[in-house]
């Protein structure tokens, strides 16, 4: 599994490389039984931190027109 980042230091681009890893393991049956667990969690946790990053960014783009 990629190496975990706290949220509150990872780029949008980094998270977003790390859930694609995470999910072509997933697509591919790559992913061991034993971490589905761990990995579907992380994934849960960039999806939520990409999602967020891209309220934020439409937010300020939004206030600057």
């Amino acid at each position: 599994m990629a190496t975990k980042k706290n949220n509150a230091t990872i780029s949008y681009q980094s998270a977003k490389a790390e859930l694609e890893t995470i999910v072509n393991k997933l697509k591919s049956g790559t992913a061991d039984i034993d971490s589905l667990s761990v990995e579907m969690k992380r994934a849960k946790e960039l999806l939520a931190f990409c999602m967020e990053r891209l309220r934020q960014v439409e937010e300020e783009l939004r206030i600057e027109t």
